[in-house]
This record gives C-alpha cells, sequence and structure tokens, in this order.
C-alpha cells in the first residue's frame, strides 16, 4: 500500500512560517493530486490547498490563500506547504491526502498520518 510520509510542522509564533512536507511514490506523484487538510480541535476536516499534477494546477481556500504556497522536488517525489503569516486560527492538524477532488476531503483515498501545527 502506497504510504504518505509527513514531516514538519511545530510550534511556531504568530507571523512567523513553517513548511510541511509530504512524500511518496513515484506513481502517486505523478498522476494524483495531493491536498492538505487541516482539523482543529471540535472542528470539522479543512480543506486548504491542492495540487493537481495534471494540468499543474493550484488551488488555496479563502482562509489561507496569499499566505499558503504549495511547491515540489521532483527528484524526491515530495511536496511541501509554505505556510507563511502564520495565526493563531491556523493552529490543527495537518494532514496530506493523494488521490482525490479538489478539497473534498471524503474524496481522498490516501493520507498522512498528520501533523501539528500550533500558533501562539
Amino acid at each position: 500500500d502506497v504510504q504518505l510520509v509527513e514531516s514538519g510542522g511545530g510550534s511556531v509564533q504568530a507571523g512567523g512560517s513553517l513548511r510541511l512536507a509530504c512524500a511518496t511514490s513515484e506513481r502517486v506523484y505523478v498522476r494524483h493530486c495531493m491536498a492538505w487538510f487541516r482539523q482543529a480541535p471540535g472542528k470539522g476536516r479543512e480543506g486548504v490547498a491542492t495540487f493537481c499534477p495534471v494540468g499543474k494546477n493550484s488551488y488555496y481556500s479563502d482562509s489561507v490563500n496569499g499566505r499558503f504556497t504549495i511547491s515540489q522536488d521532483n527528484a524526491k517525489n515530495t511536496r511541501y506547504l509554505q505556510m507563511d503569516s502564520l495565526k493563531p486560527e491556523d493552529t490543527a492538524m495537518y494532514y496530506c491526502a493523494a488521490d482525490g477532488t479538489g478539497l473534498l476531503h471524503r474524496s481522498y483515498k490516501r493520507w498522512g498520518q498528520g501533523t501539528q501545527v500550533t500558533v501562539s
């Protein structure tokens, strides 16, 4: 079973930056959309950003547009979520996912283990 391996995250003060990484197999990396979702305690899962290799389209939710950016390293089959100008309301568990559609979390078939982001 193809895994998504997440890294990054941590604690930062408001206004700071963090970068999340999501590594996967070449097959998943080149064929499927990858997205990041987050879930704060007591709240539902929220889609924040997605990138699809077919068409090379990125999409960001209104809550992070202009602050978060997806980049990639093709040699490592890894995509990154660069998070700048972080706010306390960005605090959540962040999950990367692949093989799905847009920011519809129920459509995604593969999920990373999650990484905590805390902004104070």
